[in-house]
């Protein structure tokens, strides 16, 4: 259905977004206060689960 590819696709976009979005927070955090382990650890399971939800709905 037309509705559903839009509607997946901006969900996408979405979460592309918040991952950009969450490394250039993590990225400024560490240059400002110095690194966090935890920090980059779920930024990287975020980018995971943006993959693997492109993975899935391309």
């Amino acid at each position: 259905m037309p509705g559903t590819t839009n509607g997946s696709n901006g969900s996408i976009k979405a979460m592309g977004a918040l991952t950009a979005g969450g490394l250039v927070l993590v990225t400024a955090y560490t240059v400002a206060l110095g690194g966090n382990g935890w920090l980059w650890f779920g930024w990287v399971v975020l980018g995971l689960l943006t993959l693997a939800l492109v993975v899935t709905r391309s």
